[in-house]
């Protein structure tokens, strides 16, 4: 029997639940997130091993969602310099990078910014050749400099020739050591959006270390003894080596934590998801059981990315949303007390109304501390919670691709808002363990890869092309951690792109195999 230890970090709370080697929920629970987040990670654990009993020599697996690199971007806090290296001279030099970035971000994160020559046409011919001394000079200005370094050229999607050259050139001059992104390894086809996430990427690049780190130096001092695994945006996991490579990677994995728990939980392949946290109430969909991604591109801390994330809407409603009395009613948010719930809340005994009080007062939760909240009355608690419901349902119709009644599933600890009838909403799923649903979907762990690239079929044969795509994705997914028996594809899309010539097409390719046990 090898258990599995899920983590999830949130706002207001961390999230632990165990599972067995079958994947059923053992024990899950709530510890309040903490300043420093590795404390409130360490206080999960240890409540979930003491609450559940189960030998800590038998987890075999440990698996973290955080919110660490979101934070860090959107708070604009401990974000490495970037020397960032764009391909494409004389093709792409009328736009600089950094275009539209808001100030104080490129002022955190921007080193040093250069474009050289190089980079490729659409179908992978080149535009221009390298020049060893462009890259010579950037690295001398760069000389005792801590900085990571970013690298994006002109469809290296579709050929990576270029980068990698280049790579080899740096680490020839700075050493081995330098930590490089290359872009073909981040985004998809978009040379702007592509450069802004493997900036952003190369900016994450130590905080993808203390994620690593922080988790298993928890996991040590608990004396637990288990491969470590991190969450990622689209529903599956990579390695503690992957993780400190992309961690970008890990933004929006808490949503998406909770979709693929939400449907482990309910069974339920194909539904709207309402995660409603004590900071914010996130939507999401899913589809054939894993999250819908996004078609538009990403924006992260005010920057536009083209990298893979899921299709997700957030609110401002949560358990610790602030309810705002005024003249002519009251407001709903969006400030939120957070993880401060404990001691703001009314529930709580502190000054502050919550929409968790409001819920409180209607016996929704909370029920052995209603007294607290007995200024409040319940007419006005039925406001409270009309408004907030009314928001979910216009929120959760915005989501929808097609018009008609659909399953939700109510995930979160603060899912008990929202009421067990909505409009537009065929049946409300409220699955056992539903409050920790992020940590147990942080646990279920399969592993992926993708291909995502420009192709040109002229004159090729289109089923060895695709045959060529899948290899690579299977290798991506072994490479990140799954057991090479148990990978399979699960995902092919092809779509044509008329705006190109010679029969072009994006090719989408995803793999997805089981956790590989070391023995």
């Amino acid at each position: 029997m090898a258990y599995r230890l899920g983590v999830d970090v949130g706002g207001t709370n961390t999230d632990a639940a165990i599972l067995d080697d079958q994947l059923n929920v053992i024990y899950t629970v709530k510890a309040h997130t903490t300043k420093d987040v590795q404390g409130g990670i360490f206080n999960a654990i240890s409540k979930v091993l003491a609450e559940s009993h189960v030998d800590k020599s038998k987890i075999g697996f440990a698996m973290l969602g955080t919110t660490k690199s979101t934070n860090a971007i959107v708070e604009r806090k401990d974000l490495d310099k970037v020397a960032y290296l764009r391909i494409g001279k004389p093709a792409s030099v009328g736009i600089p990078p950094y275009m539209e970035w808001p100030a104080d971000l490129k002022a955190a994160v921007d080193e040093k910014a250069t474009i050289i020559s190089g980079g490729y046409e659409y179908d992978g011919r080149k535009i221009a050749e390298l020049n060893r001394d462009e890259v010579d000079a950037f690295c001398a200005n760069l000389k005792d400099k801590k900085t990571s370094i970013a690298i994006a050229g002109t469809f290296s999607p579709v050929n990576p020739a270029q980068e990698l050259q280049v790579a080899q050139w740096i680490k020839e001059n700075l050493g081995n050591d330098v930590k490089i992104t290359l872009s073909h390894q981040i985004g998809g086809i978009g040379m702007l959006e592509r450069e802004n996430a493997s900036i952003l990427n190369a900016a994450l690049m130590t905080i993808g270390e203390q994620i690593v780190t922080g988790f298993e130096s928890a996991l040590a001092e608990l004396g637990i003894k288990a491969q470590t695994f991190f969450s990622q945006n689209d529903g599956t996991l990579m390695t503690g080596e992957f993780t400190q490579k992309y961690p970008i990677f890990t933004i929006g994995c808490g949503p998406t934590n909770s979709i693929r728990g939400a449907y482990h939980l309910s069974g339920v392949k194909n539904a709207l998801v309402l995660d409603v946290g004590g900071t914010t109430s996130d939507i999401g969909v899913l589809v054939n059981s894993f999250p819908r991604q996004s078609s538009l591109s990403a924006q992260v801390g005010g920057v536009e990315t083209n990298f893979r994330m899921p299709d997700i809407l957030s609110i401002g409603i949560g358990g610790g949303t602030v309810i705002h009395r005024n003249d002519d009613g009251f407001t709903v948010g969006p400030d939120s007390v957070g993880y401060e719930i404990v001691t703001k809340s009314k529930v709580f005994g502190g000054e502050v109304e919550t929409a968790s009080d409001n819920a409180a007062r209607l016996n929704r939760a909370f029920h052995d501390q209603s007294e607290q909240v007995a200024d409040i009355s319940e007419e006005w608690a039925d406001s409270v919670l009309a408004a907030i419901n009314q928001t979910v349902a216009d929120s959760l119709d915005q989501m929808k691709l097609k018009s008609g009644d659909i399953p939700l599933i109510l995930t979160g600890g603060g899912s008990f808002l929202v009421d067990d009838q909505i409009k537009g909403i065929s049946k409300v799923y409220r699955p056992d363990h539903y409050d920790a649903a992020n940590a147990v979907g942080a646990a279920l762990g399969q592993v992926s890869g993708d291909v995502n690239r420009i192709y040109s079929f002229e004159g090729k044969d289109k089923e060895e092309v695709l045959k060529k795509v899948k290899s690579e994705a299977i290798s991506n997914a072994i490479n990140a951690g799954a057991d090479p028996d148990s990978v399979e594809i699960i995902n092919i899309e092809i779509i044509p792109l008329a705006y190109l010539p010679g029969g072009s097409a994006q090719v989408r390719v995803k793999a997805v195999g089981s956790l590989k046990l070391d023995v």
